[in-house]
Order: structure tokens, then sequence, then C-alpha cells
């Protein structure tokens, strides 16, 4: 069988390499998915939801043109999380999203990654000053919007759970 490649560009910072999901990527997910900190991005899930999330999230970019990459450490070469703009049925407007897996935790990876996702999606796939949808329990991730420069806008709900929505500011206010 042959796999028909889709057109998600990489993205490279300083420390990372934003890409395209791989299959490979399939047992670092399903093994975040059953951890405590996958609450806050819809889990924990089984193995089947794990391979559910991956197809997903490639399906996003083919049906949209947008979607998460999955970031890669330079120097370790591991995948460690995922970042980008996805806008599903129901939700108010695109979100910029991320998480991170343990071993990235607290080293600035998810802020650098979110940051260029951001930046790119405003240049290029015209989702600028985009939200994002954080638990009120999520200390981290309101902490990372803070960070970026977003701020807290409203209350609201996401998939019958309580968020708050952060505004990020539009990428020529943030530079």
């Amino acid at each position: 069988m042959t796999a028909m490649p889709l057109p998600i560009l990489v993205i490279e910072t300083a420390r990372l390499i934003l890409r395209a999901p791989h299959s490979t990527d399939l047992k670092p997910l399903a093994d975040f998915f059953t951890t405590e900190r996958s609450h806050t991005v819809g889990g924990p899930r089984d193995a089947a939801g794990a391979w559910d999330s991956l197809v997903a999230r490639l399906g996003h970019w083919s049906l949209n043109g947008y979607g998460l990459w999955h970031i890669t450490d330079k120097a370790t070469r591991a995948f460690v999380g995922w970042t980008g703009i996805i806008f599903a049925p129901g939700w108010q407007e695109p979100e910029l999203g991320w998480a991170v897996f343990e071993q990235a935790e607290g080293k600035g990876i998810a802020a650098e990654a979110a940051s260029a996702a951001r930046r790119y999606a405003a240049l290029h796939q015209g989702h600028d000053g985009v939200i994002s949808y954080i638990r009120p329990t999520n200390a981290r991730s309101r902490a990372l919007a803070h960070r970026l420069g977003a701020t807290m806008e409203d209350l609201g709900e996401l998939r019958g759970t309580p968020c708050e929505i952060w505004r990020h500011p539009k990428v020529e206010e943030a530079a």
C-alpha cells in the first residue's frame, strides 16, 4: 500500500522541529494517554483512542489545511508533544492548543513550539488573534498562555467541561 503524503510544512526553531504526525508516534502517544496528564486534552484513552487521536490529527490537516504539529526535540529526536491550530465542530473559533509529555515539562518547549505555531498560523494560515481553551485547574497552561501574551477573555464550556477562553494577541501586537 502506498501512503498519500499530506503537505504539512516542517517548522524548525532553535531547539525543536514541528512536523507532521507519524505512525511511529503512536506508542509515545498511547503512553501519554494512559497518564493523568492527558485529562486536560481528552484523556485518558486506551490504545484505540490514541490511534483515533493520531488519525484525527492527519484528517484535520487534510480537511482544513492546518492542524496540530508533533514536536520533536532536536537534541534527542524524541517526540515530546504537540501544538497547532484546531477547530472542531461546535467550537467557537479556531484554537491554539498544546501539550507536552512529562519529560519535556518545565523546559520552555511548549512556549517555543506554541509561539512558532501561532506565528505561522497568523502569517500563513489566516488564523491571527486565536483563542486557547484552558481548564481553570490547569495552572501550567494558564501560565503559558499568559507568558505568550494571551489574556483570559471569558468562561465557557468545551465538550461539556468548563473552561476559560484565553485570547492571544495578533502577531504584530506580540512582536
